[in-house]
């Protein structure tokens, strides 16, 4: 949620930077595969020049770094792409790595070789670890196990109907990853007008686990916890605050006044802003009402909202 601060830019760059190099790299191998070999000296110790060879890591390398200029847009919701991309250069720095191990390869070789060979690599496992470590990432792609552990972790308890979507034949679960990031879109929006929304919607299908996950998600997005107990309250300041959560409360009772209170946000903020506030008051009410459907709901009056 929000805009990209310093440390995803720095997830972009070193993705960048790889990119880059490899399709750099790349380019010369393809084009000029008896200069590129010239060029890297060491690369002489491996034998005499195969220009067939060349050109076919050549194009190795041009896939990895076409892939990972992909994710490099993106890195959050593309992260996958990147763990793709990095894969041939992983593996072959451990063919550097086993080389030397057993004497195939001198050590003088190897560590000339090893910025250009084990740098990048190591450089792009960084990034996807800055973004797994700040938890900036799209659940697509993330291991059943995994991701069911991290739902646990952030909702205790409330992992039931995500148990039953995994175990649901049809890639259920995969499909639903790909919803996730959609009802937590933020981007121009500021965090407490969006979480005030958000929260709204919530509460109106009256599901207190739900509420309360949203609750949790408006304080990691550094919403003030006073203000997520007042919405938990329904009781959001006056003003803007107080138009933003009867907005969502609007969308999500499917009244005639959502489109008044709209034009309101959108006067004082503008379009997108609006945008961002109505898809998550639209969607963030899949949640209860999966678990309304599966029996699984446990109303706000039987759950303490505060946090």
């Amino acid at each position: 949620m929000g805009r990209p601060d310093t440390l995803d830019r720095l997830v972009q760059i070193l993705m960048g930077i790889v990119a880059v190099f490899y399709l750099i790299n790349a380019a010369l191998m393809i084009i000029d595969p008896m200069g590129w070999y010239q060029l890297v000296g060491t690369v002489k110790a491996t034998g005499p020049a195969n220009l067939h060879f060349i050109r076919d890591i050549g194009i190795a390398f041009a896939v990895s770094g076409l892939v990972l200029g992909f994710a490099f847009v993106r890195p959050g919701q593309r992260w996958l792409s990147a763990v793709v991309g990095n894969l041939w250069p992983t593996f072959h720095g451990l063919l550097h790595i086993w080389e030397v191990s057993v004497g195939i390869c001198s050590p003088d070789i190897f560590w000339q070789d090893a910025p250009g060979v084990l740098g990048p690599p190591l450089l792009v496992w960084v990034a996807l670890g800055i973004l797994f470590a700040r938890q900036r990432i799209s659940p697509a792609g993330v291991p059943k196990a995994v991701y069911l552990k991290a739902v646990e972790a952030m909702a205790p308890g409330e992992n039931d109907y995500m148990r039953e979507l995994a175990a649901a034949p049809g890639g259920v679960l995969e499909k639903f990853k790909h919803f996730q990031p959609l009802t937590m879109h933020r981007y121009e929006a500021p965090a407490d007008l969006f979480h005030m929304a958000r929260i709204g919607a919530t509460l109106v299908e009256d599901c207190g686990p739900c509420a309360m996950t949203a609750a949790t998600g408006a304080l990691s997005d550094g919403v003030d916890a006073d203000l997520v107990n007042a919405a938990l309250k329904g009781e959001p300041p006056e003003g803007s605050l107080q138009t933003a959560f009867v907005f969502g409360a609007a969308i999500a009772q499917q009244s005639s006044d959502a489109s008044v209170l709209g034009d309101l946000i959108e006067a004082e903020w503008g379009r997108v802003v609006r945008l961002e506030l109505a898809v998550t008051a639209a969607t963030v009410r899949a949640y209860p009402a999966m678990k309304r459907g599966l029996g699984l709901t446990t109303a706000c009056s039987a759950t303490r909202l505060e946090v």
